[in-house]
């Protein structure tokens, strides 16, 4: 959708989305539902690094987030290369991040992911490999992401969680997009919406 700002020049915008069922939705600033805006819950989980990030370390960044586990064979190297390009693509911008929830917390402890991404020369200032209890990741997966959509929500964190979607997190931790992270695509599709939204 476009906009047209004060200046009377038209700007892209992107869409809120605040159900599992990813309505697209543009809510301007002025709507009374603005405030009401869905955002991430607030989460504590420890990276590569073993440094404690919560949303707060995210506040005023954009951020793309996916769900992902090391020994994965199938889908997860697909969507981690495609992310490695997003890291290439943006290595000098300093407000977009990455950020990686493992969905096998218990086999992908701090060393294991720090060896996983030394591996794959992924910057730890920039990429986020995260860990924790994995009702909390499962949780936030499923209840804030809404990652694996509508059907997501109907599963207990007794069932495994395993998804492609990647999604595009703004500087207020609201849902901005949701995209295929196995497709290249999607890869040059949300590159293009990273752009949109560092124009925010």
């Amino acid at each position: 959708m476009t906009n047209c700002n004060p200046k009377g020049k038209t700007e892209a915008t992107l869409p809120f989305y605040n159900s599992a069922d990813f309505t697209a939705e543009w809510i301007s600033e002025i709507h009374a539902n603005y405030s009401k805006i869905h955002t991430i819950a607030p989460f504590a989980l420890h990276n590569q690094l073993g440094h404690l990030i919560t949303e707060d370390s995210l506040k005023g960044q954009i951020y793309v987030a996916n769900f992902f586990f090391s020994s994965c064979p199938s889908i997860c190297p697909k969507m981690m290369t495609h992310l490695k390009t997003l890291q290439e693509t943006f290595t000098n911008e300093p407000h977009l991040k990455l950020v990686s929830f493992s969905v096998m917390p218990w086999v992908d402890s701090v060393a294991t992911l720090k060896q996983y991404g030394e591996e794959r020369n992924i910057n730890p200032a920039q990429w986020h490999l995260l860990t924790g209890k994995k009702e909390d990741i499962y949780s936030l997966a499923r209840q804030s992401y809404f990652a694996e959509k509508t059907l997501g929500q109907l599963k207990s964190n007794g069932e495994f969680l395993h998804t492609e979607s990647m999604l595009l997190i703004d500087k207020k931790a609201r849902i901005r997009g949701i995209y295929n992270a196995t497709q290249k695509i999607d890869i040059e599709r949300i590159t293009d919406d990273i752009n949109i939204l560092l124009k925010e």
